[in-house]
């Protein structure tokens, strides 16, 4: 507001001056209060359309040169203009406009000339600010339509920005989560790698390329199939996948460590592992001529093995178990002996395979409880009490079915053979009553007398393994030791054998009152 005046009295000042330089006479006129105009000397024409409050300029002759005035306050003027003195701020004048020419000079009037009443020129509009409304009188709102929707629109917008935030906590959450399941993966799989010895982490890329997109399949079971594969380098492989994983990465990463950290000659080598994702994968050395239930019984797509080979795989096997139960660091029960997890290279050595139902103890634990696990046909009496307690003899049990199938050439059930012959311990048990155990050989006169002896020997050593108590049974060291010939057989045997499980056990025959969990590093059955 201050400019505005300002730039108006600056107008006023500019608009005088240039009356002043061109000639006119400016008549100051002092307005009185009731609205009068009180001016000296005659007047010319009526006033021009006022440009500043209340100025008069008339035409009085040639203008006489005067300095610049500043500002002009209200000034009265009487006779002829002369040179105005310098005043400060020009107020209520009125402009009026006269002829160029020089008038005449005038007479001093001997009498103030009549009044002139003048009405006061309308100022100009000024700018305020809006005052604020009394105390009292109530601001204009929304409207009761809009003021009603305001909460619905609120509660919409609000429950969009819920969802959004959730959303966008959701998708942090699984991606950190992603990211330290990655993390720990890589901890651990960084971990084995710098143990030595320990077996080597592969790529999933790599393992697609090795069995070029898992195309040829050696064998499938409940936990997976198993795939033929070769590395870059040419070393031939078995790629298990797994399927049907109940572990997570750090169980799984922990069970590879410890089979990986077994080297026997008789056991199946774990090279590597897969455990990126979801996928879980477990390479083996490959051998050539497949598992043992492919030769040992009577098959007429493949030659019947000999004696001495088939000796030689029972020690084989005799070898692994005694390895697993008394040479490792820790106690490690196998529990699935039987031919589907005993392969065969190429010069027909046994290895033992599938540790995923092994169940690893303290050295000073001799017995552990847990849930029935293994096959129909191979799996120990006590497993049957419901109190039983596990220790290494259930594998010395299911050495001994397998021990017996090896001789025999035959499986210990056989649905095809006649009903006195259909299951195998039973006809041990009547053979044992008459002291001829070795008829129940199958094509007994393919063997030469010497052959005999040690077949018979062999089954004595089946009938000791395959005792009720397991007590009365003997470690695999000792069994070791018989078949080298360096022990005898007991010759207190029973020949009095429990095969109440030769079918699939019921629920109720399980040890413990948990369900068994699958591991995954179970071979494929």
């Amino acid at each position: 507001m201050s400019q505005l005046m300002l730039l108006m009295h600056l107008s006023s000042f500019l608009v005088a001056h240039h009356l002043l330089v061109s000639g006119d006479t400016i008549i100051f006129k002092r307005i009185k209060g009731n609205g009068t105009v009180d001016s000296s000397g005659p007047t010319e024409s009526p006033p021009s359309t006022p440009v500043i409050r209340n100025v008069t300029v008339v035409s009085s002759g040639p203008a006489v040169s005067s300095p610049p005035s500043p500002v002009i306050r209200k000034v009265v003027s009487a006779g002829p203009t002369e040179s105005p003195p310098s005043t400060p701020v020009i107020r209520n004048v009125t402009v009026v406009s006269g002829p160029t020419e020089s008038p005449p000079p005038q007479e001093p009037s001997p009498s103030p000339p009549p009044q002139v009443k003048k009405p006061p020129s309308p100022s100009p509009p000024e700018i305020t600010p809006p005052s604020p409304s009394p105390p009292g009188i109530p601001e204009p709102g929304p409207s009761p339509k809009i003021r009603s929707k305001a909460p619905i629109i609120a509660g919409v917008i609000g429950g969009v920005l819920l969802v959004i935030s959730l959303v966008v906590i959701l998708i942090l959450r699984e991606k950190m989560r992603g990211q330290s399941g990655q993390a720990e993966q890589d901890v651990e799989g960084d971990h084995i790698k710098q143990v030595p010895g320990m077996p080597v982490s592969f790529s999933y890329q790599e393992l697609y390329n090795a069995t070029d997109n898992f195309k040829e399949r050696l064998g499938r079971g409940g936990f997976g199939s198993v795939y033929k594969g070769k590395l870059a380098d040419g070393t031939q492989i078995a790629v298990k996948r797994l399927e049907r994983l109940g572990q997570g990465v750090s169980a799984f990463l922990a069970e590879a460590e410890a089979i990986g950290g077994l080297h026997h000659f008789n056991l199946v080598r774990l090279i590597g592992f897969c455990a990126e994702r979801s996928s879980r994968l477990l390479v083996f050395e490959y051998l050539s001529n497949g598992s043992l239930d492919n030769w040992v019984f009577m098959n007429v797509q493949r030659s019947f093995l000999d004696w001495k080979t088939r000796k030689k795989i029972i020690v084989d096997i005799a070898k692994g178990l005694a390895y697993l139960h008394e040479d490792c660091r820790q106690t490690i029960i196998h529990l699935d002996v039987k031919p589907q997890n005993i392969l065969l290279d190429s010069n027909f050595h046994a290895k033992i395979s599938d540790f995923g139902l092994s169940k690893l103890i303290d050295r000073d634990m001799s017995q552990v409880q847990i849930s029935m696990r293994g096959t129909p046909g191979y799996l120990a009496p006590e497993w049957r009490q419901p109190l039983g307690r596990i220790t290494v003899k259930v594998d010395i049990y299911s050495f001994g079915i397998v021990l017996l199938e090896i001789v025999c050439a035959r499986r210990n059930v056989d649905e095809s053979q006649p009903e006195s012959a259909f299951h195998l311990l039973t006809m041990l048990q009547k053979k044992a009553d008459q002291d001829r155990v070795i008829d129940i050989v199958e094509n007994l006169d393919a063997y030469k007398q010497s052959e005999r002896e040690e077949i018979t020997r062999m089954i004595k050593v089946a009938a000791w393994c395959l005792q009720d108590d397991p007590e009365r049974r003997p470690l695999m060291s000792t069994v070791l030791k018989v078949l080298e010939g360096v022990m005898e057989v007991d010759s207190n045997l029973v020949y009095r054998f429990s095969h109440a499980l030769i079918s699939s056990p019921a629920g109720n025959h399980h040890i413990s009152s948990a369900p068994p969990q699958a591991s995954v590093l179970s071979n494929p059955r």
